[in-house]
């Protein structure tokens, strides 16, 4: 008669702790059900705690491996020179992502310019929509409908909160890119919203 394996419930302890593995996984990789690593976890009290310090190992892992794609051609590399190679690495990515919220940001603007001419206006836009109507057989126009119910009162007020969540989610990512404390005296989102839609009047 073949003798069954003693089950590892330390080794065990450890991959319920480090939270990657699932239960099935972990029952499958030890030869144990997943209801007696659940009951095992329960009567000692495991946590899965690990999961976070994993994924700050992962990281930093991963850091050393730019680090490493930069200087694979020297032979040596000090302190110093993987200090000064980290630092541009991230300087590149926050450069990359202040560009990006930049541009994104000045977009935003544009369109709130857009709306602000569409609102002031907005009887020759009327107009416009009227000299395009071009109804079916049955007298239905939808693009000419959908036209008007953009330039509605109802489709403004949608265009103009949609812009503003975007330039306040947009004014929270430049305030972090750019190292900018709420508590300063820059010039905050609601006064810079007033000042973006009051420029056109």
């Amino acid at each position: 008669m073949t003798e069954r394996k003693q089950t590892d419930w330390e080794r065990i302890e450890l991959d319920y702790r480090a939270g990657i593995l699932t239960l099935r996984e972990m029952g499958a990789l030890h030869d144990v059900s997943e209801g007696a690593i659940r009951k095992r976890a329960k009567r000692d009290s495991w946590s899965r705690d690990l999961n976070t310090k994993i994924k700050m190992r992962a990281d930093e892992l991963v850091r050393k491996e730019e680090v490493r794609k930069k200087v694979r051609s020297e032979t040596t590399v000090s302190e110093v020179r993987q200090v000064e190679i980290g630092a541009e690495l991230l300087k590149d990515i926050k450069l990359g992502q202040r560009s990006r919220i930049t541009k994104a940001t000045a977009l935003t603007e544009k369109l709130m310019e857009e709306l602000q001419l569409l609102t002031d206006n907005r009887e020759e836009f009327e107009q416009l929509g009227e000299l395009m109507m071009s109804p079916d057989d049955n007298g239905m126009d939808r693009l000419n409908d959908m036209y008007h119910k953009v330039i509605g009162l109802q489709g403004r007020i949608k265009m103009s909160k949609e812009l503003s969540d975007t330039m306040k989610t947009l004014f929270g990512m430049e305030c972090q890119a750019f190292g900018i404390n709420d508590s300063t005296d820059e010039e905050s989102y609601e006064d810079r919203l007033a000042r973006l839609m009051g420029s056109k009047e």
